[in-house]
């Protein structure tokens, strides 16, 4: 199994899964981009995953499916007008002989899912690399137990993030924690990635346990102020 980044619209990243010949896709925004790489490497559409509602997650979905008829669409409840198949928390279902575990992440949507298989974690806008998606629900208690249940992962799981924020999200981190040398040298590697125009994603949950100060946080109040400072940031 590899994992391939299509990068779309403006700081998105499109996930794709691949084995031998066949697909996945995880929260197309758009289809132009997955469609040409899926041509120029001979590659079939098998299924598309999807974490949460939002339309630069699941934009390209119906495009993908016209030009690959029969694909199968994974998704939580709040993208049924899409899914083939609806996933809850505690769902496991396979796809190209690999075993996928469902978790509700919910906070930044209601229904926000995140997907894991092996070590690899598709959690959409639930996680970033240095911080996590903006609480528009105002449910605070779900996002900060969704950060919960990532920090009981194992250091190893490799973290496939929604968006490529990782830069603000450390410089917002030096911000509050100016002596942190861990942070420091983190935010030093990203800015050289990105300069290259490489990807700074995947990361780690062992290096986020070390940048990640919303992940951090060992309360809700805690997060609450953090989430707050870096909305305003």
């Amino acid at each position: 199994m590899t994992i391939h980044p299509i990068k779309a619209l403006s700081e998105n990243y499109i996930w794709i899964i691949e084995k031998g010949t066949e697909s996945i896709v995880v929260d197309p925004g758009e289809a132009e981009g997955v469609l040409e790489y899926l041509k120029e490497n001979e590659r079939s559409l098998t299924a598309i995953l999807l974490t949460h509602k939002h339309d630069d997650h699941t934009a390209g979905v119906n495009k993908l499916i016209a030009s690959y008829p029969g694909t199968s669409v994974y998704g939580p409840e709040e993208t049924d007008n899409f899914n083939t198949k609806t996933l809850k928390d505690g769902d496991t279902f396979e796809l190209l002989g690999e075993t996928f575990e469902v978790f509700i992440t919910a906070g930044h949507t209601d229904g926000h899912i995140s997907l894991l298989t092996r070590h690899a974690l598709f959690c959409g806008d639930a996680l970033f690399s240095g911080g996590c998606g903006r609480v528009f629900t105002g449910d605070y208690q779900a996002q900060f137990a969704a950060l919960q249940k990532f920090k009981q992962l194992n250091d190893d799981v490799n973290v496939y993030a929604g968006h490529e924020y990782t830069e603000k999200n450390l410089k917002f981190a030096e911000s509050i924690e100016s002596d942190n040398q861990t942070i420091k040298e983190a935010l030093e590697g990203v800015k050289d990635l990105r300069k290259d125009g490489k990807p700074t994603l995947p990361s780690t949950i062992g290096k986020e346990k070390g940048i990640n100060l919303l992940l951090k946080a060992e309360t809700l109040n805690e997060f609450i102020e953090l989430r707050n400072a870096r909305d305003n940031f």
